[in-house]
């Protein structure tokens, strides 16, 4: 029998002092009798320091008073109570910091006496966890709210544009050619637009409803996985519609040239970085710089220029392959290269390009508007450049722009 409560006693100490939560046991009167180690630790005290004392050493000195009058209550209606009752509780450690805990309380009886049994837990890195989730969700609503808006403003805009082509439709009615390319013009847009829209706007949907669904589970992983759905399918609309409105802005010549001198290397360098995020796996892209580095041009409408170059050379690359961007300047004269080892551009495709809506039969089945390299090569006749392009099926594009000071437009 001894034997049995020696094991007892044993099996009692190892639970005790091993268990990975914090015990300790209190009196009547709300001292502290014991407490293991993980306690001990977690609140940075030496056993001689808490013993004996009452528990309210380890609260806030704010609510110390008040959980007298709580701990009396209690003594007098003893009662279990378990994990996360729904209390926001802090502990205070020996320099006076404060974090957040769960208490388990649990009263018995021992002979004639009363004590009570507490287990705490340290809940700091679920409550940083809570906070950043309630941030993120309140940083994505104020994100919807402005792209929401942006969305609308756009809407308008584009409405705008819609009613001025309708009205100068009377104007183009002289010249039946004239007449056929602006119908078509509107049925494509209406039919791109539609068809672009609703990939992203169906991940969106279905993301947001999931997002909800893993909130009741609290599946963070999945809720962060389905934001970033989300975000990419917001930036993908908000792509979507620039491109329209920039052609917009082209074709009405609201389009200004700004002329800058600046250093072309840094400058590209720069935005190659910031397109790092983009590649595939073991996608690498290189640049290359001869030459002087200063030049004179408008860095807005390069930087759309190289970026959308840089960006269809990703998509259009397979994993595991080289991208190259290059730049010569030499005699007044700058060439800008950007080649890749794609799938290719077929050869009857190349003279339409840049033509407006235009998109090569190899790549239908890729997102796009077919507005990219329109825009570009409208950019580039802006800055009086040229564009050419070199492809082969299979073995890849080069995409070449020369720009010479000489032809520079007067601004």
């Amino acid at each position: 029998m001894k034997d049995f409560e020696a094991s007892k006693e044993i099996g009692f100490d190892a639970l005790f002092n091993g268990a990975s939560i914090g015990i300790i046991i209190t009196d009547e009167e709300s001292r502290i009798l014991q407490a293991n180690s993980f306690l001990l630790n977690l609140f940075d005290y030496s056993a001689e320091e808490i013993i004996g004392k009452h528990v309210e050493l380890l609260m806030p000195s704010r609510f110390r008073e008040k959980h007298v009058h709580h701990r009396t209550d209690f003594q007098h209606h003893p009662r279990s109570r378990v994990m996360g009752a729904g209390l926001n509780l802090f502990g205070t450690r020996s320099d006076g910091t404060e974090f957040p805990v769960e208490v388990s309380l649990g009263p018995y009886t021992s002979g004639d006496r009363h004590y009570v049994i507490a287990f705490v837990s340290d809940i700091s890195n679920r409550k940083a966890a809570e906070d950043n989730l309630k941030k993120l969700n309140a940083e994505l609503e104020e994100k919807v709210e402005e792209r929401t808006s942006s969305l609308n403003q756009i809407v308008l805009q584009l409405e705008e544009q819609m009613r001025e082509i309708e009205e100068k439709d009377q104007e183009l009615l002289i010249a039946l050619d004239k007449e056929k390319q602006l119908n078509e013009l509107k049925s494509r847009f209406v039919t791109l637009a539609s068809h672009e829209f609703r990939t992203p706007l169906s991940a969106i949907l279905s993301s947001t409803f999931l997002i909800s669904k893993y909130a009741q589970s609290g599946d963070l992983q999945q809720q962060e996985k389905h934001l970033k759905k989300i975000s990419a399918s917001v930036n993908l609309l908000t792509d979507i519609l620039n491109d329209f409105l920039s052609v917009g802005k082209i074709e009405e010549g609201r389009v200004e040239v700004r002329y800058v001198v600046f250093d072309i290397c840094k400058y590209l360098s720069n935005i190659i970085e910031e397109m790092n995020n983009l590649v595939k796996h073991k996608q690498i892209v290189t640049y290359m710089h001869e030459g002087e580095a200063e030049i004179e041009l408008d860095p807005s409408l390069l930087r759309h220029i190289i970026t959308n170059l840089i960006s269809n050379a990703i998509k259009f690359s397979p994993e595991e392959s080289s991208i190259l961007i290059s730049t010569k300047y030499e005699n007044g004269l700058l060439t800008l290269k950007v080649k890749d080892h794609g799938m290719g551009i077929p050869a009857e495709d190349q003279p339409q390009l840049f033509e407006r809506f235009f998109r090569a039969a190899n790549v239908s089945y890729i997102q796009g508007t077919g507005l990219g390299l329109h825009i570009i090569g409208k950019y580039v006749e802006l800055m009086a450049g040229t564009i050419t392009v070199e492809s082969e099926l299979g073995k890849g594009t080069t995409f070449i722009i020369e720009f010479s000071g000489q032809n520079r437009r007067a601004d």
